[in-house]
């Protein structure tokens, strides 16, 4: 298996050489690092939906397309004498057998202990060791020093609260992340009573997201993904109380709110009862 994946790798390689050559294909010839962000960008939520739709058939021809994206950004990189796709490769080896010492410890010159009990203890561990190698090469020694700005804000609040926790700054339970949570919708409740300015509300409405993003964390959800749920099942709901609404000759806007909320909660339940009978039907297999 391990031969076979380092052959298609070579194919790969060797296939987007071909493209970038003067022989080549004039689109993949024309790319730059910028104009390929984009495309970066949209592979990878695509890998994201077929995750989010545990479509593994989806999932592998979008990891394909994911990869060739990372093979084409190394060989413009190669084309200037920055490095090569070899040496991106190699680089991903060295710092996981680096931050996993707990697993490769004979390979790092150290012992292999019996290491983290828990995944929040590796993740304190492997940004601790990210903080020494910073500090090692003279690098910022920030814990927030390489939070990236690119990712998305409710992700990145993931992110931040991650880095905190690292140093010992966080919550000790989910219990007391709810209770700041009520705080803050607290605050927002205020200075909406108040007819306080937009930018105050919006700071405070800030502050709670960012709170539920640190209540995520302490409950082991990610946000993003939770929230892409949450959207999914609202759309979900959505079309099916449109469907029964024009089904039955009606429109969406003729309909009072009240009669809205009474099909959307027809909706839920139904819904409900049906997720039951799968679930009640899989534990009886």
């Amino acid at each position: 298996m391990s031969s076979a994946a380092a052959d298609r790798f070579h194919d790969l390689v060797e296939l987007v050489r071909t493209l970038r050559s003067p022989e080549g294909c004039p689109w993949d010839r024309a790319q730059t690092f910028e104009s390929l962000r984009s495309f970066v960008l949209e592979e990878t939520y695509e890998v994201l939906e077929a995750i989010d739709r545990r479509d593994l058939a989806s999932l592998r021809e979008e990891l394909g397309d994911f990869i060739f994206e990372a093979v084409l950004l190394a060989q413009l990189a190669s084309e200037t004498g920055a490095f090569t796709v070899a040496d991106s490769l190699a680089a991903i080896t060295d710092k996981l057998i680096r931050r996993h010492p707990h697993v490769f410890g004979t390979k790092t010159g150290t012992t292999a202990d019996t290491g983290p009990k828990s995944a929040e203890e590796v993740v304190q561990r492997w940004e601790a060791l990210k903080a020494r190698e910073r500090s090692s090469a003279g690098a910022r020694t920030s814990a927030m020093g390489d939070v990236p700005r690119a990712l998305p804000a409710l992700l990145r609040a993931h992110t931040i609260g991650q880095r905190a926790a690292a140093v010992n700054f966080d919550w000790d339970t989910a219990a007391d992340v709810l209770d700041k949570v009520r705080e803050e919708l607290d605050e927002l409740q205020h200075q909406i009573a108040r007819g306080g300015p937009p930018d105050r509300v919006e700071d405070e409405l800030g502050d709670v997201l960012f709170s539920i993003a640190h209540l995520a964390r302490k409950l082991g959800v990610e946000p993003e993904s939770a929230l892409r749920r949450a959207n999914e099942k609202f759309l979900s709901r959505f079309a099916e109380m449109e469907r029964r609404i024009t089904s039955s000759g009606r429109t969406l806007r003729e309909m009072t709110l009240a009669e809205l909320e009474d099909e959307w909660q027809r909706v839920k339940r139904d819904q409900h009862e049906d997720r039951r009978h799968k679930d009640t039907k899989r534990e009886g297999r």
